[in-house]
């Protein structure tokens, strides 16, 4: 490529760039905050051992159905 043309990329790039930062919405949360927060939670260990059963249970409900056809 002709250096025209990368040069014309490059500010389009830019241009671009400037336009996504000035939409981001700083007051929006961020899920990464939160990651951890549950971790000392009897409760939320219940709920993922449960949700752990349910997830086995349907996975044996599918290979019931694989090895029956």
């Amino acid at each position: 490529m002709n250096d025209l043309i990368l040069e014309s990329l490059a500010k389009r790039v830019e241009a671009l760039e400037n336009a996504l930062a000035t939409k981001a919405d700083p007051s929006r949360k961020d899920w990464r905050k939160v990651v951890g927060m549950f971790r000392d939670s009897e409760f939320m260990r219940e709920v993922d051992e449960e949700c752990s059963r349910i997830r086995e249970a349907e996975r044996e409900a599918a290979r019931r159905e694989e090895s029956a056809e």
